[in-house]
């Protein structure tokens, strides 16, 4: 009887064969064919401990229905092994693929899988009992308007807002905005004026608390880092750059309201001339494109962030090198002055040729005003302007920076080509050479000084030098100076020991911050000099005669 029950049940499970698909394929010669694959299959599956527990419930079932080995117990049995064996060989076995945590595709299971539309995975026999996979949140990390604040700190920053606002319920002026822009943007306090005139769309002379949240607070700006903050505010609408008429309320407030330079207010004039020199500067440092235009890119990649910081925070002005010092600008100004001799405000190349007692010479003067390293802002033909002349000094003095070595570069390389070939040092340097021998100098050989360019600059191909090797080394200014500045030569094969010690004892002064040093000395004495001549104690009289 038990027998006749095992082989029906047998039989029925049997039918249910096709549905472990299995690979239809014709087995590799020499592999088992597939009926064996499938009896051995099988045979593993009748020794699963809930096979026989089936086996066993369907022998109990043919039992209690009268025993007949007919079709009726075969038929009762069928129906339930039909309805396990696939639900199980199909979860069980590797039908289900596992779920990608990477991919949204899969993120989800149908929900029709297993019984009653849900899983039985875990209950499977054939499948090792593992954690589901979890899906792998990737948190947001870009936003267009900045990252919003989080709870914490807007809560804090209304709770600063509420108490600089207590008691103005009209809002505040601009001079009480003042603390705000400090204490609360932490931005410099000569932003103040810009700043205000932002919120203060309608002109009315307050700032609301409102207003200010929603500029603020509202627009992600506390979220900001400090550049982009600063760029947001000075840039003019639905524009992408800064240009220098973005800078001016900036620098009119820092004239205004800065213990440094309170005495310039006495002279209006000078004032315009101080503000001027320091845009000229901050775009002559930081803008590598060009065009007047100076992007949130430059302005992260410079140092004018920490220029500001400084000015606000230092009340001797000439202590801020970067751009701010009245000192530079002092020296400046003297200086384009001197070579102005009819003081038409332009200069032309019998000018320049004076600079620095005729260092330069004839031939790099003539690429100046070619205009090959920077197209004049004067409009006059053959007229360097102010502006130009502060790019031209800056360069002068200090050719170890980028912005100096791209304009002495452009000024060597006559083909435009982008390389320095020795035929172009040896054009430049047919000047000097004569030069030398007019003040019975021992003259040396262009050979020889090339060799010790090479030396010098270490460039990767020695046919030609190129501005990426400029880039990597720090005697540069040196390398220029061979070719067209014949004062600034003598001196360093002189190795002037007063130049070597003071480079060894402040080391983080630039060759500009030195010369600027050196020459507002120079002037300050020929001043005081020209004061106690003419028996006078206020150089502002002297405007006829100098540019103070």
């Amino acid at each position: 009887m038990e027998a006749a029950d095992l082989s029906a049940a047998a039989e029925a499970l049997a039918l249910q064969v096709d549905l472990l698909q299995l690979p239809p394929e014709i087995p590799a010669p020499g592999a088992p064919a597939l009926s064996v694959v499938l009896d051995r299959l099988f045979a593993h599956w009748l020794t699963l401990p809930d096979t026989v527990a089936l086996v066993g419930c369907l022998v109990q079932k043919a039992k209690a229905s009268g025993g007949g080995g007919g079709g009726g117990a075969a038929g009762a049995a069928v129906g339930p092994g039909s309805a396990m064996l696939p639900s199980m060989m199909m979860q069980g076995g590797a039908a289900v693929p596992p779920l990608s945590p990477r991919s949204p595709r899969l993120s989800r299971r149908p929900s029709g899988v297993g019984t009653g539309g849900q899983s039985n995975r875990s209950a499977s026999p054939l499948r090792p009992a593992t954690a589901r996979a979890v899906k792998e949140v990737i948190p947001q990390f870009y936003f267009q308007d900045g990252r919003p604040p989080t709870y914490e700190l807007k809560k804090q920053c209304i709770a600063i807002v509420d108490q600089l606002f207590a008691g103005h319920s009209n809002g505040l002026r601009i001079q009480e905005f003042r603390l705000v822009t400090r204490e609360l943007c932490k931005l410099p306090s000569f932003f103040t004026t810009v700043l205000f005139g932002k919120i203060d769309k309608e002109n009315t002379g307050f700032v609301t608390r409102d207003a200010f949240i929603d500029f603020w607070l509202n627009s992600n700006m506390v979220t900001m880092d400090v550049a982009t903050q600063v760029f947001i505010i000075l840039k003019q609408k639905n524009q992408d750059f800064l240009t220098k008429e973005d800078f001016k309320p900036v620098l009119r407030d820092l004239l205004d309201n800065h213990p440094g330079l309170e005495f310039l207010k006495s002279t209006p004039e000078f004032q315009e001339r101080y503000a001027e020199t320091v845009v000229y500067r901050i775009f002559y440092c930081l803008s590598r494109i060009g065009g007047g235009h100076l992007t949130l890119r430059e302005l992260k990649r410079g140092n004018l962030i920490d220029g500001l910081r400084h000015a606000d925070d230092e009340e001797d002005i000439n202590k801020v090198l970067k751009y701010f010092s009245y000192e530079h600008f002092y020296v400046i100004y003297c200086k384009f002055w001197e070579l102005d001799t009819d003081h038409d405000f332009f200069i032309d190349k019998e000018n320049l040729i004076k600079y620095g007692n005729h260092a330069l010479t004839y031939r790099i003067v003539d690429r100046i005003f070619s205009e090959v390293p920077r197209k004049f802002t004067s409009k006059v033909e053959g007229k360097m302007g102010y502006e130009d002349f502060v790019h031209f000094i800056l360069s002068e003095e200090d050719k170890s920076s980028e912005p100096s070595q791209e304009y002495w570069f452009r000024c060597i390389d006559v083909d435009g080509n982008g390389i320095l070939t020795h035929n172009e040092l040896q054009f430049f340097f047919e000047e000097q050479l004569h030069r030398m021998e007019c003040m019975a100098q021992e003259p040396v050989l262009f050979e020889d000084i090339l060799c010790q360019l090479i030396d010098m600059i270490g460039p990767e191909n020695e046919t030609f030098f190129t501005l990426k090797d400029f880039r990597r080394c720090k005697l540069s200014g040196h390398f220029f100076n061979i070719l067209f500045n014949l004062n600034k030569f003598m001196a360093f094969e002189a190795r002037d020991p007063f130049l070597i010690r003071q480079m060894r004892e402040e080391p983080s002064l630039t060759d500009w911050d030195r010369f600027a040093r050196r020459e507002y000395i120079r002037l300050a004495m020929e001043e005081d000099g020209e004061d106690a001549s003419n028996a006078s104690g206020d150089v502002w009289d002297e405007s006829l005669e100098s540019p103070f």
